[in-house]
């Protein structure tokens, strides 16, 4: 879909009172073409697009998904609340973001930092459509298992749905018929029992993980173990 094309949908959907969904913005499938953009996903896009990139790109998945964010959050349709015509989290002036984050307490105060959890989301937006190989289910068991603690994969959880996912895929020929990043990751962070900040070990566990499960030896562009690395970074500098 084109960006003039996406335009129309929202301006379209806007005389609807609906709220933008991702399938209104991007060429989405499934409950993820459902699902209203909301300032904290354009947000987390933003900073991981410009983690990734850089820089915010004008025009692409971040700048549009604030278009969307902005219009949902200024019509109050799953807000409830007035719109002073900014979205908190979000500056797209500005080259560099890191005012999305969640508050982790240490010692005598909060700071700000990415979890593993939100950067497998971060994933989920900017590599959703890659089928979910091998090489993904290591990463995302890596990165569960360090979010989480455990020495072992949760039942049900995103690690062993994203097992099962590789698996179904690799006896299959079509990549249309098989599941994809976005389908595990999407709401990681809230099948998580438990979270926690994205360190510099952090992603250099997950993307060992998906290099030595690659027939290449290499990691994906913009996939799971690039945005844990994007995340670690942005904590970094916090």
């Amino acid at each position: 879909m084109s960006h003039q094309q996406k335009q129309r949908r929202i301006r379209t959907t806007s005389s609807q009172l609906e709220p933008i969904t991702y399938g209104d913005v991007f060429n989405v499938q499934g409950d993820l073409a459902e699902k209203p953009v909301t300032p904290r996903d354009a947000s987390m896009m933003q900073r991981a697009e410009t983690a990734l990139l850089g820089r915010t790109q004008r025009g692409g998945a971040a700048s549009l998904m604030q278009s969307a964010a902005s219009w949902n959050a200024r019509s109050g349709l799953f807000y409830g609340g007035s719109y002073d015509g900014s979205i908190s989290g979000i500056d797209s002036d500005s080259s560099d973001n890191d005012s999305y984050s969640d508050e982790v307490e240490d010692g005598g105060g909060s700071r700000d930092v990415i979890t593993i959890g939100e950067a497998l989301e971060a994933a989920a937006l900017t590599a959703g459509q890659k089928p979910v190989e091998r090489s993904d289910a290591a990463a995302i068991q890596a990165a569960e298992v360090r979010a989480t603690g455990r020495t072992t994969i949760i039942p049900g959880g995103v690690a062993a749905t994203a097992q099962s996912a590789a698996i179904r895929n690799a006896r299959m020929n079509s990549d249309a018929d098989k599941a994809k990043l976005a389908d595990i990751l999407t709401d990681a962070a809230s099948k998580f029992p438990s979270d926690k900040e994205v360190t510099r070990r952090d992603a250099e566990g997950v993307a060992g993980a998906e290099m030595r499960n690659d027939p290449d030896l290499t990691t994906y562009p913009a996939g799971i173990s690039a945005s844990i690395t994007a995340a670690a970074r942005l904590n970094e500098k916090n």
